[in-house]
């Protein structure tokens, strides 16, 4: 697989229907690098750590969704995972190791907002595991050394201000979040009032 130079997030599309799979693949190519895989064992070749987010039908022949979710995670790899099929979703889902779950027919905009989801949310988790590991090292150090010591330190200068923009990465990323959160919770009262 050759590598994308752009700074554009990498998306995986799997599915055994080729028409599928193409269509999904020629309206993400715009704003995004795009693999597309016709089946389980191709997605699991086409599957790398340059991979941000997968598009996974769950009903395929060779290897199903489920399993190739299950061998993913079995290797590690951290991609955000949407389930995009036409199975009902049942109790069985409760476990299955995915980030979201669309069921056909889902139009672009439904696939774009739901894959920026998932890289805003992954972004979170990047962002708030770098403030952590910042703030850890910081505490130490200003328990184990005198101030006049801390503020003669470059190094430490520098951690305090990566920590200071983790946080504000942290906060824009979290508002993010909440602007998504609510516009799902928008859909939920405008499904609600239509339902019958």
């Amino acid at each position: 697989m050759s590598e994308n130079s752009s700074d554009q997030p990498t998306v995986l599309v799997v599915d055994d229907n080729e028409g599928i799979a193409d269509l999904y693949s020629s309206q993400l190519s715009a704003g995004h690098t795009v693999r597309t895989a016709y089946g389980g064992p191709e997605a699991i070749e086409a599957v790398d750590e340059a991979v941000d987010v997968i598009l996974l039908d769950r009903r395929m022949p060779e290897l199903s969704g489920d399993e190739v979710l299950d061998q993913i995670r079995a290797e590690g790899y951290d991609c955000r995972v949407i389930m995009v099929t036409a199975v009902d979703p049942d109790f069985d889902i409760i476990d299955m190791p995915f980030d979201d779950y669309l069921c056909k027919p889902v139009d672009k905009a439904t696939l774009v907002d739901a894959i920026d989801h998932q890289l805003t949310a992954k972004q979170y988790s990047e962002t708030l595991s770098e403030l952590y590991q910042a703030k850890s090292k910081l505490a130490v150090l200003e328990a184990e050394k005198p101030s006049e010591e801390l503020e003669e330190s470059s190094e430490y200068q520098q951690l305090e201000q990566q920590a200071a923009a983790s946080q504000i990465q942290a906060e824009q990323l979290i508002s993010e979040l909440d602007d998504f959160e609510a516009a799902f919770k928008s859909i939920d009262r405008h499904s609600n009032k239509n339902s019958p």
